[in-house]
């Protein structure tokens, strides 16, 4: 079996994609607090589970749980299992209302609270999460991730990335210096979150960013039919991880995907059913179109930098 071939075959088993959308207008969230030590930023943090997501070990109510650092989610998460075992004192609650949306049409109602989390350099206080079941993703049967940081953290720092090494960082906008072999993709903040225009077998679709997926692109039905991938061609199926539960959902492969100025061949694209909410995104991009790249995420700057791909062509 080839690298690739694991690839695909691996991806409808790991993938989690997407995290949750909210329905704005019925949302008041203020930002967290980001306190970094005198560096300015976390150490380079291994990832703490064997995925392609950014995954990092987090202390929360004294004891030690491990995070989802997941782009694609507008605001962060904690699992009411985890929640309900919290201490007295990390358990705050406010009685807001919500509504979540993940992708594949699931919807939750839930509550909110307020929370303090730290990692090593870095205390994030005045967390407000949505008290949601988040299923797979937080059980010892799934990724095991009871707490999702989403883009109302992200947007208060520069996330980076080296996924070939497994490691993220936490950098305050001021500390961060730029790399200079990374380039600026083309992206625009929109939603709280980056999107950017990939192009599917030359058709254009604007996609999230989205570091809670592990595949390198997903597809809704619509964009799918648009880009001409519901022509008849052979279609598979893969299992991936939503808010909640567990998403059953067509495959297609793409022939060509660009994205940051990169062109991939022959890419397993997910299909998924878009939830009934206005501007949802057409697409997603995952962890898979990083592969072998170094990343700088500004999502509140709204700036993604990106280095060319590492050449694996075996001659």
């Amino acid at each position: 079996m080839n690298r690739r071939s694991l690839l695909l075959r691996a991806a409808g088993l790991t993938a989690v994609v997407g995290g949750a959308w909210w329905a704005r207008e019925t949302l008041l969230w203020p930002k967290p607090t980001l306190i970094f030590a005198d560096s300015g930023a976390t150490p380079w943090l291994a990832y703490a589970r064997r995925s392609l997501v950014p995954t990092v070990r987090v202390r929360l109510g004294g004891r030690e749980v491990v995070a989802l650092i997941d782009s694609g989610a507008q605001y962060s998460v904690i699992d009411r299992t985890l929640f309900a075992d919290l201490p007295s004192a990390g358990r705050s609650m406010f009685d807001m209302p919500l509504v979540a949306y993940g992708v594949g049409g699931g919807t939750q109602v839930g509550r909110g609270t307020t929370l303090t989390v730290d990692l090593p350099g870095l205390a994030i206080q005045g967390l407000r999460a949505a008290i949601l079941d988040l299923g797979p993703l937080a059980s010892e049967n799934g990724l095991q991730t009871p707490l999702i940081l989403g883009q109302d953290v992200l947007g208060e720092a520069i996330l980076a990335l080296d996924p070939r090494r497994r490691y993220s960082r936490l950098i305050r906008r001021e500390a961060f210096v730029r790399p200079p072999d990374l380039a600026s993709a083309t992206v625009r903040r929109e939603g709280g979150g980056l999107t950017t225009e990939v192009t599917v077998e030359g058709s254009a679709v604007v996609a999230v960013v989205d570091t809670g997926a592990s595949a390198l692109l997903g597809l809704s039905r619509e964009a799918a039919t648009g880009a001409g991938l519901m022509d008849g061609r052979p279609q598979g199926w893969g299992v991936s991880l939503v808010l909640g539960g567990v998403l059953r959902s067509t495959t297609v492969e793409a022939r060509t995907v660009t994205f940051a100025d990169h062109l991939y061949r022959r890419v397993s694209v997910g299909v998924f059913d878009q939830p009934p909410l206005p501007n949802f995104p057409g697409g997603l991009v995952g962890m898979e179109a990083f592969a072998g790249r170094r990343v700088a995420m500004d999502v509140g700057a709204g700036t993604l930098l990106v280095s060319r791909p590492m050449d694996l062509t075996l001659g």
